[in-house]
């Protein structure tokens, strides 16, 4: 409705509040009701930094209670003796991920998972419990990060790596996997906030890890005969995957100086 109209050769013409009004103004029929406390409130706890401030305070309390309650040591010295085999891989995997999430060093949680059950079960238990940390850990990033920290991909590192991750996720997650030098949770929230999707992120996840992984299974396994050739050549493939590594980021330096 117009606030006022003046006639002038038969023309109506509308104040500037009216125009306004009209512009803004809901369909014909309907009631403009103001945002109510509720619904303000309901628009601030939901918007993407309110999310990303909730997703700082889970894992800051997740670190915290690694380091108060160190659980890579009730996993590996506290485990319940009456619980054994399929339930207790089942249970193990579990609190491998939430522990992975809450960035207990995934070589410890490996060596205690080749001690528990053996190097065949426990490589698949740890394997399992990988998958569903990173799972868990890139739910939480895309949820509650990622619409906050993309509009920040200003920088040209930040945005070649979110371009690297968003067109070729599989191979770069792969080689993220891989190769020592990437921690997991890093790894976790970089693909989290880039456009890669869950079915690449989850695959290249479980087949890059499973060197790496039963390496340090078999060694956990292994401990109590630390000169067994089971154990050495374990050690050999956990020393390869870190040198290759530390060799190709030495030949990039120059390279990465420039970007």
């Amino acid at each position: 409705m117009l606030d006022a109209t003046t006639r002038s050769g038969g023309t109506a013409t509308a104040s500037p509040r009216a125009a306004a009004t009209e512009l803004t103004a809901a369909p014909a029929g309907a009631v403009v009701v103001p945002l109510g406390f509720t619904a303000r409130c309901k628009r601030v706890l939901l918007s993407p930094w309110s999310r990303l401030s909730l997703l700082v305070v889970l894992l800051a309390a997740a670190a915290f209670c690694v380091l108060l309650f160190q659980p890579q040591k009730l996993l590996a010295h506290g485990w319940p003796p009456q619980l054994g085999g399929a339930a207790a891989a089942v249970v193990f995997a579990v609190a491998y991920g939430l522990c992975s999430v809450a960035f207990v060093p995934r070589p410890l949680l490996n060596l205690a998972a080749g001690a528990l059950f053996g190097s065949p079960l426990g490589t698949g238990t740890a394997l399992a419990g990988t998958v569903l940390g990173a799972g868990m850990a890139f739910g939480l990033g895309r949820g509650l990060g990622q619409d906050a920290l993309r509009p920040l991909l200003r920088g040209r590192w930040l945005k070649a790596a979110d371009g690297q991750l968003s067109r070729h996720g599989f191979r770069s997650m792969m080689a993220a996997r891989l190769f020592p030098g990437v921690p997991f949770w890093v790894a976790n929230y970089c693909a989290a906030v880039s456009r890669m999707r869950w079915g690449p992120f989850l695959l290249a996840t479980a087949l890059g890890s499973i060197p790496n992984t039963a390496a340090y299974v078999v060694a956990g396994a292994r401990a109590s005969k630390p000169t067994s050739p089971a154990f050495l050549i374990a050690m050999g493939f956990i020393a390869v995957p870190a040198l290759a590594g530390a060799v190709v980021a030495w030949r990039k330096r120059h390279h990465l100086r420039g970007v």
